[in-house]
C-alpha cells in the first residue's frame, strides 16, 4: 500500500510540473464513481439487494459515508445502468476498499447470492469506474436538503470532456473562478464536482445536482441561461473551446442511497 501511495504522489507531482495542469488540492474529497450497464429492468432487483444488504452496509462499516445508489430514469430497450458514488478521503482508498470487502465475512455473507451468480446470466453487460477529486470551489460532497422531504428528488449528473488536458483543466478552472456560485445563486443544488484522475472519457470533468422535480430543473437552468454573470463568464476568450461533449444523465435515487 505505501508503495502504491508513493507512486501515486510521485505521478501528481510529475503532472503538476505540466504547464496548465490541474490544480485541485489533493485534500479535497476523492470520489470513486461506479456504473452498472446494461441491467435488465427485471433483475434490477438483485443488484438492489446486493448493495442495500452487503455494499453499502461494509463501506458504512469501513468509514465511508453518504454512498449514493442512482438508477438512470428511463430504462432504453428494457435496460438500465445503476450508479454507485463513493466519497473517499485519498485515492489510495480504492484498494484498501477492495482489500477490506474481501475480508469482510457479513459481506461476503450478505452478497453471497450476488456474488455467485450464474457467470452465463450476469446481472450487467459491464462495469466501469472512474476516480474524480473534487473541485476546489466545492471539496467535499453535499447531502441534499431534500432527502427526507421530497420523495420525486430528480438527480442530473453531466460529464464535460475536453479535447485537451490543457483545456479540460480550463473548464475546471471555469467552475472555480465562479460558475459555481451562479449555480446556486439560481437556485440548482450540486452534490459533488470531480475532475477525473483515472476513467475512460479524460479529460473530463463530472458532476451531480438534485433538484425537487424536472420541472424545478427547468426552472433552474432557465435562470442560470439568463444570469448577468454567466453572460459574462460565457465569452472569456481563454474558456473558448474548453468542452467538445457534454453527456447529460438524469438520475432517481434508490430508496436505500444515502444521498
Amino acid at each position: 500500500m505505501k508503495q502504491m501511495l508513493t507512486s501515486f504522489v510521485f505521478f501528481c507531482s510529475a503532472t503538476l510540473s505540466i504547464p496548465m495542469a490541474m490544480s485541485q488540492s489533493v485534500t479535497n474529497q476523492y470520489y470513486e464513481l461506479i456504473e452498472y450497464q446494461g441491467i435488465d429492468v427485471s433483475r434490477i432487483g438483485e443488484l438492489d439487494g446486493f448493495l442495500e444488504k452487503a455494499m453499502i452496509p461494509s463501506l458504512n462499516r469501513m468509514g465511508i459515508e453518504n454512498v449514493g445508489a442512482l438508477a438512470t430514469e428511463a430504462p432504453v430497450d428494457g435496460k438500465t445502468s445503476m450508479f454507485l458514488l463513493m466519497p473517499l478521503v485519498g485515492p489510495g482508498q480504492v484498494a484498501s476498499v477492495l482489500i477490506a470487502l474481501g475480508k469482510d465475512e457479513s459481506f461476503l455473507r450478505d452478497g453471497k447470492s450476488y456474488l455467485e451468480t450464474d457467470i452465463k446470466k450476469p446481472v450487467y453487460s459491464r462495469m466501469r469506474s472512474e476516480m474524480l477529486l473534487a473541485f476546489n470551489c466545492f471539496p467535499k460532497l453535499a447531502v441534499p436538503t431534500q432527502k427526507v422531504a421530497n420523495k420525486e428528488r430528480l438527480f442530473e449528473m453531466r460529464v464535460y470532456e475536453s479535447p485537451t488536458e490543457r483545456m479540460g483543466n480550463l473548464k475546471v478552472d471555469m467552475f472555480n473562478s465562479g460558475e459555481v456560485p451562479i449555480f446556486l445563486d439560481c437556485g440548482i443544488q450540486p452534490v459533488f464536482f470531480g475532475q477525473a484522475l483515472v476513467g475512460d472519457r479524460m479529460p473530463n470533468l463530472t458532476y451531480m445536482t438534485v433538484y425537487d422535480n424536472a420541472a424545478h430543473r427547468d426552472a433552474c437552468w432557465k435562470k442560470f441561461q439568463s444570469h448577468p454573470e454567466w453572460a459574462k463568464l460565457k465569452v472569456v476568450e481563454k474558456y473558448a473551446g474548453a468542452v467538445s461533449k457534454i453527456q447529460k444523465i438524469n438520475l432517481l435515487p434508490r430508496s436505500y442511497s444515502q444521498l
